[in-house]
């Protein structure tokens, strides 16, 4: 099965929807929702494109992702999904390591249809069809998957912005050790003036 065949019909549900985020997070996690979240919806993985390049400020990393869903023979929902990691550094917080940078992800969802190879190959039943589907009458079991492939889309975009926005709980808890010795120093400091005045 070829998804990247030129006679799909292909309907772009939704374009460009952004996640980003600046800070620490770990990447095993990140894929680690991710592959969790398509299973959760029976999406099969693959993956188009990986490239990496490390830079003096950090690794970046740009990934695409394309996961489908066979609903018939001649529909499959597909997820377009780039994953952009830039800047990355190792760093140290509580004896664990993170990644820290910047994270971008960018959701496309497209119906794809074969309508072409469904009817015969007769391009007047073809055009009939495609007519009355878009003007007069919509098929229920058509018009149901524009709708579960948004549902699909929203459910990864939520556990994935449900993931960082642990990290970000965490970041708050975790106290830097620059902070704390500002803290000490400015405590130690107040000490030593109160025992002046004495």
């Amino acid at each position: 099965m070829d998804l990247e065949k030129t006679y799909y019909e292909k309907n772009l549900i939704i374009n460009n929807r952004e996640f980003r985020y600046k800070g620490i997070f770990k990447v095993d996690d990140l894929f680690r929702t991710l592959n969790r979240a398509l299973d959760e919806k029976s999406y099969q993985k693959r993956e188009k494109k990986t490239e990496e390049l490390v830079t003096e400020s950090g690794k970046r990393t740009y990934i695409e992702l394309r996961p489908f869903k066979e609903k018939t023979n001649y529909v499959f929902l597909m997820i377009k999904i780039k994953i952009l990691l830039d800047n990355v550094t190792e760093t140290q917080e509580n004896k664990q390591t993170y990644s820290q940078g910047n994270v971008a992800l960018i959701f496309d969802s497209w119906v794809l249809t074969d309508y072409q190879h469904r009817w015969g190959l007769k391009p007047f039943v073809y055009f009939m069809k495609g007519v009355i589907s878009k003007y007069f009458y919509k098929f229920p079991l058509e018009e149901s998957f524009p709708n579960e492939l948004v549902s699909d889309t929203n459910h990864i975009y939520q556990q994935i912005n449900s993931l960082f926005k642990s990290y970000r709980f965490q970041e708050k808890k975790i106290a830097k050790e620059e902070d704390i010795l500002k803290i000490v120093e400015k405590e130690i400091g107040k000490s030593e003036s109160q025992l002046n005045l004495f």
